[in-house]
């Protein structure tokens, strides 16, 4: 559906969940989708049920441990598609390992190692001027229908800011599902040019973005 549109997009993957279609997303790379790494085993905090008893628990986790398996979630994804994911996504939006005094931030090592870093459930858009390209806000599409997307797209254009519309599985319209009707309006809404609307990857926006304030366009160099 998205090749129909002429649209391309960014798909955050485990390398598990290549192998079971791994043919199509094969053709989806070569269609010119992007694709991000979103870790091994997608570790979150325990205080998910569905997380406490699979050994991914953030809490338990070190910066050694996610390092390590972050980057062999890049190693995998290259050997099954052939490319080198410079995105990245957070599992379930959370940025840190440990708990209390050892809890650590795993942002920098994220900005060491991609371009981007997604978060998940925000509440607002990028602003160009002042983004951080480890932290890129998201704003869920999971359960929405186009109206809401709509006017967030329009309070974007506003607020001259980057929007990135983050969801799951595409089918029905689910917590945790992009409505497939949904997705089919959103796409014929932003093909329309008067509408004014550039729909592509995370990483070649943020590419944009970044040549942008090298030249000063949004009054500041490039963050370091």
């Amino acid at each position: 559906m998205f090749d129909s549109f002429d649209v391309k997009v960014t798909f955050y993957a485990q390398p598990e969940n290549l192998l079971e279609e791994l043919e199509l997303w094969k053709k989806a790379v070569t269609s010119g989708h992007e694709f991000g790494n979103h870790t091994i085993g997608h570790p979150c905090t325990g205080n998910f049920a569905w997380v406490r008893y699979d050994d991914v628990v953030l809490e338990s986790y070190d910066l050694d441990r996610m390092r390590a398996e972050v980057l062999q979630a890049n190693d995998e994804i290259e050997e099954l598609l052939g490319v080198h994911p410079v995105s990245f996504a957070y599992p379930c939006g959370q940025t840190y390992v440990g708990r209390g005094i050892n809890t650590k931030s795993y942002v920098p090592l994220i900005a060491e190692l991609f371009q981007t870093g997604r978060r998940w459930l925000d509440e607002t858009s990028n602003a160009p001027d002042h983004f951080d390209p480890a932290q890129v806000m998201a704003m869920r599409m999971d359960g929405e229908d186009f109206s809401t997307i709509r006017r967030l797209i329009e309070r974007t254009k506003r607020n001259e800011t980057w929007l990135v519309l983050a969801g799951h599985g595409i089918g029905d319209s689910t917590r945790w599902g992009t409505d497939l009707e949904m997705l089919r309006e959103l796409l014929a809404y932003v093909q329309e040019p008067d509408n004014g609307v550039w729909i592509a990857p995370v990483s070649e926006v943020a590419s944009f973005i970044a040549k942008e304030q090298a030249i000063g366009k949004f009054g500041r160099s490039a963050p370091q």
